[in-house]
């Protein structure tokens, strides 16, 4: 049946804008999606949009289509494209650096593409259990970082919160990880919609001007080798947002058939 491209329907039936766009930006790269990983991304797209979490977004690597193509692309928009360095693997599953040379630089830089230090998150689905380097994030002035490192580490602009606390954090590196800053004495750091630890350690450093980079802490060379399914770049969320982006993201592992 004939589907009129003014309905924003491609001839497959992916209807969402953004994601068609994102498709685009995939083949234009020279990379491929599947059906299945068209209709994850659609999904992922629509749900985020209907429950607030899409708009706080600046970047966000789905890490479809088994390919430095495909997984360099962000799905928010055409800025920000990953550029990766040797050293990785690419899977239906996600990406995986070998932990010594391998990072993906965003480009995106936050004292330029934010407007404030006070609002801010990253995240990052770690498929592997692996302890050791940093996931995302990039050096100072005023350290961005996530690091799903077995028990959660997150060092944020000068706030250390969670490092080798073990009564109260996480054993295990595998799953979603949000490191999330809503005001200057609110952070919190998040594993599969569960608070790890928090703090309200006074934030009031300067945005670094360093971008950020996947799978290291850019300036450092501290790099992981765990593999990644998914991460973003963005604004910070409420309570209620990082819980449903969580939602969102575990439905879109699943129907790629990694979620851990």
């Amino acid at each position: 049946m004939f589907i009129p491209s003014f309905m924003g329907f491609d001839k497959a039936g992916f209807g969402d804008p953004d994601a068609l766009a994102f498709f685009a930006r995939v083949t234009a790269a020279g990379g491929t999606l599947s059906a299945t990983e068209k209709s994850a991304v659609t999904t992922l797209v629509v749900t985020m949009k209907a429950n607030g979490t899409w708009t706080p977004m600046k970047a966000i690597y789905p890490m479809v289509g088994a390919s430095a193509a495909a997984c360099a692309q962000n799905l928010k928009s055409a800025s920000f494209p990953g550029t990766f360095t040797s050293g990785w693997t690419f899977a239906s599953t996600g990406v995986t650096g070998n932990g010594t040379s391998a990072f993906m630089n965003t480009g995106l830089i936050p004292s330029v593409d934010f407007t404030t230090i006070l609002s801010s998150h990253l995240s990052t689905y770690s498929r592997t259990q692996l302890r050791g380097g940093v996931d995302i994030g990039t050096g100072g002035p005023g350290e961005f970082a996530l690091s799903a490192d077995l028990n959660i580490s997150v060092i944020y602009t000068y706030a250390s919160i969670g490092t080798n606390s073990a009564n109260s954090l996480s054993n295990t590196s595998k799953g979603f990880f949000l490191a999330n800053r809503q005001t200057s004495t609110n952070l919190k750091a998040i594993q599969n919609n569960t608070t790890l630890a928090s703090s309200t350690t006074l934030t009031t450093n300067t945005l670094p001007a360093v971008s950020v980079s996947l799978a290291q802490l850019n300036g450092s060379g501290l790099r992981s080798a765990r593999e990644i399914a998914f991460s973003s770049i963005g604004d910070g969320l409420t309570d209620t947002q990082a819980s449903n982006f969580y939602t969102a993201v575990q439905v879109f592992q699943t129907t790629l058939s990694r979620q851990v």
